[in-house]
């Protein structure tokens, strides 16, 4: 728990980042959800639905305290397996995206994304919860999604109903402990009450994102992240892939699309997508992700075979 100086330090940072947003057209009040378009209920069906009596984000936190990473990940994964997540994760939004192709013609492109990043818990006490990449990929392929692109990112930010101002906390070896994720999970809270905004408001600026790249063909052993936008649109992390797989931090988010996209308003595959060279860069700066499903899959493995052999997952 915080002391008091870390309770007030705390309260000034959100006050200032408060006025920030407000500053920058982000304070707009009772921001609420968006228009979900065809991002409806179907696209959700394979999440599990939560228990009655599954732990809140609080309680879960106090479970996977004082626990090896690899324990606490397993319990993550146990957790993000069993549907504990809340309501509002469910309710997809729309992005809306455009590619040209060789004849001038548009095609209009919907992706279904998550509102905010995966979360342990209930709508009324939930926990942004950071996690491995093979985590967040095993998860999200189970649930039938995928994650983002460094470009999905961008247009994530740019289609938000309001933009959180990025709050670091000091860096040190307890960027990785449940302490900062409790802190960084009450900032952006405290932020979000705020600004007025609604749960299932599309929003943007909380987190880094955990993302699928090509850089990742040749480093199966590494995880990549970007983003956490600034009020300018600017990233302040570039794209990078220096961590390994084992790695996560308080800053991590993943956050779910769905893998049914709409081509003119028909479904068809964000992976048959990424592999059709004259729409992949709608979704990819890259241009097409080579070997997607194949990638995602080897990602996974290391991390199943090492959690497995010491936590067993169920």
């Amino acid at each position: 728990m915080l002391n008091r100086t870390k309770l007030w330090i705390a309260a000034i940072t959100v006050a200032i980042t408060v006025a920030i947003a407000v500053a920058t057209g982000g304070g707009n009040t009772a921001l609420a959800a968006a228009p979900r378009g065809p991002c409806g209920d179907s696209l959700t069906q394979g999440i599990p639905a939560r228990a009655g009596d599954a732990p809140g984000g609080q309680a879960f936190a106090e479970q996977i305290r004082g626990l090896s990473d690899e324990e606490r990940e397993t319990q993550i994964r146990r957790a993000l397996r069993a549907g504990n997540i809340p309501n509002f994760l469910r309710q997809l939004v729309p992005i809306r995206l455009q590619s040209p192709l060789l004849d001038g013609k548009l095609v209009d492109i919907i992706v279904c994304a998550a509102p905010d990043y995966l979360a342990i818990g209930s709508d009324d006490d939930f926990l942004l919860m950071p996690m491995r990449l093979a985590t967040a990929l095993a998860t999200a392929s189970e649930y039938g999604f995928t994650l983002p692109t460094t470009q999905l990112v961008d247009a994530i930010y740019a289609q938000a109903a309001v933009h959180f101002v990025p709050q670091p906390l000091p860096a040190g070896k307890e960027m990785r402990s449940t302490d900062y994720s409790l802190r960084h999970n009450d900032l952006i809270a405290a932020q979000r009450a705020a600004l007025g905004v609604s749960l299932g408001a599309l929003i943007a600026g909380d987190k880094k994102d955990l993302v699928l790249t090509n850089r990742l063909q040749d480093h199966l052993d590494r995880v990549a992240i970007y983003g956490w936008h600034t009020a300018d649109g600017k990233p302040i992390q570039s794209l990078s892939t220096v961590h390994g797989w084992r790695y996560a931090d308080y800053s991590h988010g993943a956050r779910l699309i769905s893998t049914q996209v709409f081509i003119d308003g028909k479904p068809r595959s964000i992976f048959e997508i990424m592999q059709d060279s004259r729409l992949a860069g709608a979704l990819s700066k890259e241009g097409v992700v080579s070997n997607i499903i194949w990638l995602i899959k080897n990602l996974n493995t290391p991390a199943q075979a090492t959690i497995a052999a010491i936590v067993p997952i169920l």
